[in-house]
């Protein structure tokens, strides 16, 4: 259907998807495509095209994978074209997710472009006569020192780009890069500030109908009876579909379906539902559920525990959710034998799957595009909205079905970021350093994404369900809710415990940066308890259990940069922190001013300071983005967001019950230095900041009203009522 590809940027012709056995020498995701043309193609008139496997969330990728394209295929960056997450046109590359995109798939890109350019210049050595090492690629061309050129389109018939991407490829070297490191303006962004088409949401077609999806009033609820004449008599209503307790209506136009959606919840009986913990029980449940404990890490343990001052602590967090500003929406499309689906979810491969196990289809016959969404971070409704759309469309031959929610829906029956606790004790040392570090973070899964049909909350309600999978602890070392668990300071003695809990009232998955985001405010506020108890400066007391220099190259950087150790006027206090995500990405550390009303408990974010070691740096702009980002949504997360819940279950139906950081809560300062390593790997930095953010902002509510919160969010009442005002 044409009238739906204008936003998949589909170009003609056939494409060869290099399929091969994996090299393990190959980096990032070259490993799983090793041929050129999974990455790079050359068509008869010169043009290239660049595909990934990942998807713009609004992270700016696509602009950093054209230019790491460009860069070594010597092209201006606008005249490539890209083609991101779409199952029948680029490599699988899982989600996009875990900050992975630069290090796997710009990895991969950039050693396929390398290779193409080198195959270009060979081709022209042959037809001119001239050594390979004297020529130079630039602008669509190999040119000789004598001024005779090739263009690309002369070169492309004498080529293969279905062939592994060499082991050993020559990339151009950094003192000659002139796009990468450069803030070029991102592609994505003038669509999304224009008013133009630039998301899912915005997909018109030819024929396109309208479906709304009823809900039950409560999670596990059961529809035990409706009457569906009346809804299905409306002016422009085509189709009352029901399957088991799956319930949607079908209109010509959006408005109809909207009126029929709600006409049609007023007909339907529901009864029954999954009992939740009081919001006042919450912590006592979890603590009481049963979990399945690892040791993730342990070092030292012949190492005696000198006598020494003991620091323990709990920290605690409740359920916290995308809130994604556009509820999601998908668009499907079956003509009896092929499904088509356009879908923001962050994994396109994964959806393909679940979609073909749901309505029995072989994968070959599914394909779906991914399509930017206004608001992504994590696994939202996008998966569940691309099921219901295929449900529908799968049910109406021939005609688009385009499925959007609604706030209300968006918000009670997205996957949650889990409620999670962990417990600290740390000993100091006769020397003022940690001697021993004992950690426990207990938490349930945090991913819950499909490749299986149970993991589309519709497939769970048809009247042949598909049960939802036991939930799963995700591996070290990136770890799920034990991410970032084991800390990258230096201790004698060290011991970190994982405590998994598969069964959870409320449904959980993937929230911006997993478990990283309360590990590193539960390590982050006790190595500033310790300093303390210590009485050493916080900035001192993390260096000195340190050796790894990039982590003191930031963390001397910010401390510098945010003036450390300066006198604030009263009511106000300075907090630092740090952490390397995954222990394995980038490197963040984090200082922020707060302002503590005493009467009120309210918490105001003055100024920030980041910063951040990513590796070699492809767009500064982009990449400060995302640390801007990061730190604005974690200070919301911090000071604002829970989700509130009763017996019956969620009760955040919208921004008045889920509250979120709004414009006059942004800080009058945001800085972000970032330290570009050229040539080093490219690291994962856009979730780098969630954690360090959240630790900074307690331990400078400490500085700022002498009280330690140990609980997220840190709202008014909880600030209010530990000042004992």
């Amino acid at each position: 259907m044409t009238a739906l590809t204008r936003r998949a940027l589909l170009v003609g012709g056939a494409l060869l998807v290099g399929i091969g056995p994996a090299r393990a020498a190959l980096p990032g995701s070259l490993a799983e495509a090793p041929r050129i043309d999974a990455w790079i193609r050359l068509d008869p008139d010169g043009s290239v095209t660049v595909l990934t496997g990942k998807a713009e969330l609004g992270q700016g990728i696509k602009t950093a994978l054209i230019q790491v394209a460009a860069e070594e295929l010597g092209l201006d960056p606008a005249v490539l074209r890209l083609i991101t997450a779409d199952t029948e046109l680029t490599p699988d590359e899982g989600y996009t997710a875990g900050s992975h995109s630069m290090q796997d798939s710009a990895t991969a890109i950039r050693l396929a472009a390398a290779a193409a350019r080198a195959l270009l210049v060979q081709a022209a050595a042959l037809r001119l006569g001239a050594r390979a090492e004297t020529l130079s690629v630039a602008d669509g061309a190999v040119a000789a020192p004598d001024g005779r050129r090739l263009h690309f389109a002369e070169l492309a018939a004498e080529i293969d780009l279905d062939a592994p991407v060499p082991e050993a490829t020559a990339l151009r070297e950094p003192g000659t890069r002139t796009l990468v490191g450069r803030p070029l303006p991102r592609v994505d962004i003038p669509a999304k500030v224009a008013g133009g088409p630039a998301y899912v949401q915005d997909i018109r077609a030819p024929g396109m109908v309208h479906a709304r999806i009823v809900r039950p009033p409560r999670p596990g609820a059961r529809l035990v009876a409706l009457e569906t004449e009346a809804v299905a008599a409306r002016p422009g209503v085509i189709r009352v579909h029901r399957d088991g307790d799956f319930l949607a209506v079908v209109a010509e136009r959006e408005y109809a379906a909207v009126t029929a959606m709600r006409a049609l919840a007023a007909h339907a009986v529901w009864q029954g539902g999954t009992p939740v913990p009081e919001p006042d029980a919450l912590f006592a449940d979890l603590a009481g559920r049963e979990a399945k404990r690892t040791i993730i890490h342990e070092a030292g343990a012949g190492t005696p525990v000198p006598a020494g001052r003991t620091i323990t602590a709990q920290y605690r967090r409740r359920y916290q959710m995308h809130g994604s500003i556009g509820p999601s929406c998908a668009v499907a499309e079956f003509d009896g034998t092929r499904l088509t689906v356009w879908s923001h979810a962050q994994g396109m491969f994964p959806l393909r799957k679940a979609l073909a196990e749901m309505l029995a289809l072989p994968e070959v016959q599914v394909r779906c595009i991914h399509v930017e969404g206004s608001g992504c971070y994590g696994h939202n409704g996008a998966d569940d909205a691309a099921g219901d759309a295929a449900l529908l469309a799968h049910a109406l031959l021939g005609r688009p079905v385009r499925v959007q929610y609604t706030r209300e829906q968006e918000h009670l029956w997205e996957p949650y970021g889990g409620a999670m606790m962990t417990q600290v004790s740390a000993v100091l040392g006769p020397d003022g350093r940690i001697a021993d570090w004992d950690y426990a973070v207990r938490s349930p899964t945090h991913l819950t994404r499909p490749p299986g049909a149970g993991q589309l909350l519709s497939a769970r309600m048809l009247e042949s369900p598909f049960p939802a999978p036991p939930p799963k602890a995700l591996p070290q070392p990136e770890g799920g809710g034990d991410r970032n668990a084991i800390p990258l300071y230096r201790f004698a003695r060290a011991r970190v415990a994982h405590d998994f809990v598969a069964a959870m009232p409320l449904r959980v998955s993937a929230l911006r940066s997993l478990g990283a985001y309360m590990n590193v405010f539960s390590i982050e506020s006790l190595m500033d308890e310790a300093a303390e108890a210590a009485g050493a400066d916080p900035v001192a007391f993390r260096l000195a259990h340190l050796d790894d220099p990039r982590a003191r190259a930031v963390i001397e950087a910010t401390a510098a940069r945010f003036g450390w150790g300066a006198a604030l006027p009263k009511g106000r206090g300075a907090g630092f922190a740090f952490a390397r995500y995954k222990n394995l990405a980038g490197y963040c550390a984090v200082a922020v001013e707060v302002a503590v009303e005493r009467e009120s408990g309210r918490v105001r974010l003055v100024r920030a300071q980041a910063a951040l070691d990513a590796g070699e740096i492809v767009n500064p702009h982009g990449l400060r983005d995302q640390i801007e980002g990061g730190i604005i949504q974690a200070m919301s997360w911090s000071l604002f967001e829970a989700v509130a819940h009763d017996a019956t279950g969620p009760t955040s139906r919208d921004w008045s019950t889920y509250p979120i950081a709004r414009f006059p809560d942004i800080p009058e300062r945001l800085d972000v230095h970032l330290i570009d390593r050229p040539g080093a790997p490219f690291l994962g930095a856009g979730e780098v900041a969630q954690g360090p953010t959240a630790a900074a902002l307690a331990n400078a509510i400490r500085q700022a009203a002498s009280v330690r919160l140990r609980e997220l969010p840190m709202r008014p009442e909880l600030v209010k009522a530990a000042i004992g005002v």
